[in-house]
């Protein structure tokens, strides 16, 4: 199956959900392009790619950058671009979180999470936009978190920088349809990464009771779903019966939801 062909670029894509959809994206013979900090990790990620590759002339390149930085997103996007073309498909998965009590968490912890999550997706989109408007066609896919449909305790840091990804998703999907360039966002439940991994070390216990109600899911299933959403057009991907539920409901059930969770919180009090 060819769920999009051409070329992808993937943010955060030497590891969890941005290498599992890497790996998808790689098997259907698209061209990958991965972008992310840590260069060992990204030859790792590439030479999972290559052993995937369905065609000679298949192009799999990485790219080490600090998405969080305007200058090194720009430019690693546009290496991207300049090797492989325009992306047909371009995947903002670059993230990070550090859960914790509001009142510990230094300052630094929230302007990090807004720099990486929302800005470090604001740069590869600002990047990508022009050569797609060229083209006039493309999509983009936002990964955002169930933290991003409803407040939770613990993530008083990572939780807005999500919310906010909506809110740009939202406009980038009315300003762009005009240019043939579609928009979606996804919500990924926990997912089992070293993302999560790091988390689960610093989780109040509050955070842990109300989160393990949630699943946990495997980082594959969760790129099917964003690939299988961004094929048909979707703009909200919601993997699973719970986190459909919780984009359904959370407005007019916001209040029960803030109840519960209260309610679980204070059993670990």
């Amino acid at each position: 199956m060819t769920p999009l062909a051409g070329h992808a670029i993937i943010t955060g894509g030497s590891s969890g959900i941005g290498l599992a959809t890497a790996r998808l994206l790689a098997q259907s013979g698209m061209d990958v392009s991965l972008i992310a900090r840590g260069e060992a990790r990204l030859a790792a990620a590439k030479a999972a790619l290559d052993a995937l590759r369905r065609r000679p002339a298949q192009k799999f390149a990485i790219y080490p950058a600090d998405i969080g930085d305007p200058d090194q997103a720009e430019r690693a996007v546009g290496l991207a671009i300049a090797t492989s073309g325009a992306p047909d498909l371009l995947v903002t998965s670059a993230g990070i979180a550090r859960p914790g009590y509001f009142a510990e968490l230094p300052r630094e912890a929230f302007e990090e999470a807004m720099r990486v999550n929302y800005f470090g997706t604001l740069h590869a989109i600002r990047a990508a936009v022009p050569p797609m408007r060229e083209r006039r066609r493309g999509r983009i896919a936002l990964v955002s978190s169930g933290a991003g449909l409803f407040g939770i305790f613990g993530y008083s840091a990572y939780a807005p920088s999500k919310f906010a990804l909506r809110g740009l998703a939202e406009t980038l999907r009315a300003e762009l349809r005009g240019d043939g360039i579609g928009v979606s966002i996804i919500y990924p439940p926990d997912t089992d990464t070293p993302q999560l991994a790091e988390e689960n070390r610093m989780k109040p216990r509050e955070t842990r009771r109300i989160t393990r109600h949630g699943g946990l899911w495997q980082p594959e299933d969760v790129a099917h779903a964003l690939v299988r959403g961004a094929t048909a057009g979707r703009f909200t991907i919601t993997p699973g019966w719970r986190i459909a539920a919780l984009h359904r409901l959370a407005g007019p059930l916001g209040p029960l939801l803030a109840r519960y969770f209260d309610y679980l919180a204070r059993r670990d009090r």
